[in-house]
């Protein structure tokens, strides 16, 4: 009995140690933030922000990596696949982690278990745009251009089983119309020809696009939150504009691979949150028009749950399946 004591304080005393060890040396080399979308959307912009203060709190380089492709899945995949060691994050959003799962078939990837949550950063609304040359102005507008041009009236996202591209099939389900969807390989590439002209519509997170919408190149028709955007007090919301309920929002957040080391994830959650507590850090966020905030690991997998049974039953009830 002694004996087999003595072994399990040895082992306890050898895994604290290691834990400290994990603990003090990391990190031991350069952070990647994977963002899964090509530059210029919501998630890269996010990515920048936390970046350099990340960097200085845990004292190393941590680089933004723009891995786009399959609506931010090839980017998810690959650290799902990562060491779990902390030096390579996920910069997630709604998309990857809450969508995709419910509508793309065969993902390589499970956003429940394939990730150690490290802490959410902000939440933010889509918008609904249009170019100046689209000559709409209005949401009851965009639906009656819709109704006599079925399936022909080009609207981008930022790629297929993105928020965005959810936000138009809900959109199409409740308003009674069919906007043909027209996928980019983020909302960078979208915006570009927004602006010039190539695309009349767009379905966008407003982080992405407040820019273009303050300059005037850009028309905002609505937001998808439920009430008004603090920084486009004019400009209505969905459920204002007749669709009763409309609500679509995107959430970002930091994850690492699953099996990252307890202290790896609490030191990454500790720098999250003086990150989040940064007052140039909030500001940023706060005129792109998100919601900023930090939590708890155990708070950023649960947003990511109830979102995957939201968008779930949204899903069923719309009938809406991407392949």
């Amino acid at each position: 009995m002694k004996k087999f004591l003595l072994t399990a304080l040895i082992a306890q005393l050898a895994l604290a140690a290691i834990t400290a060890a994990a603990q003090q040396s990391f990190p031991s080399r350069p952070v990647r933030l994977i963002v899964p979308y090509p530059p210029g959307g919501n998630v890269d912009i996010t990515a920048r922000i936390i970046g350099p203060t990340m960097g200085e709190l845990l004292g190393q380089t941590v680089v933004v990596d723009n891995r786009g492709g399959g609506g931010g899945n090839v980017g998810a995949h690959l650290v799902a696949k990562a060491p779990p060691d902390g030096h390579t994050l996920l910069v997630g959003s709604s998309g990857p982690l809450s969508v995709n799962p419910v509508v793309v078939s065969n993902l390589p990837y499970d956003s429940l278990k394939d990730y150690s949550p490290i802490s959410r950063v902000h939440v933010v609304p889509l918008v609904v745009l249009a170019g100046q040359k689209s000559g709409i102005g209005s949401i009851q507008e965009l639906i009656e251009r819709a109704k006599s041009n079925p399936a022909k009236l080009p609207t981008a996202s930022a790629g297929t089983g993105t928020t965005n591209h959810f936000g138009i099939e809900l959109f199409n389900n409740m308003a009674g119309v069919r906007l043909l969807h027209v996928p980019y390989k983020g909302s960078g590439p979208a915006l570009a020809e927004m602006l010039g002209g190539q695309i009349p519509v767009m379905f966008d997170q407003l982080s992405a696009s407040i820019g273009y919408v303050r300059d005037g190149r850009l028309k905002a028709l609505a937001v998808a939150s439920a009430r008004r955007a603090s920084v486009l007090p004019g400009v209505p919301t969905l459920d204002e504009s007749g669709l009763r309920g409309y609500e679509a929002s995107t959430f970002i957040g930091v994850l690492a691979p699953a099996n990252t080391p307890k202290p790896v994830v609490a030191k990454l959650n500790a720098a999250m949150r003086k990150v989040m507590d940064t007052a140039a850090v909030r500001e940023k966020f706060l005129g792109l028009g998100a919601e900023p905030g930090s939590s708890s690991p155990e708070e950023f997998r649960k947003l990511i749950a109830d979102e995957l049974a939201k968008w779930r039953d949204v899903a069923k009830k719309a009938g809406l399946k991407f392949d």
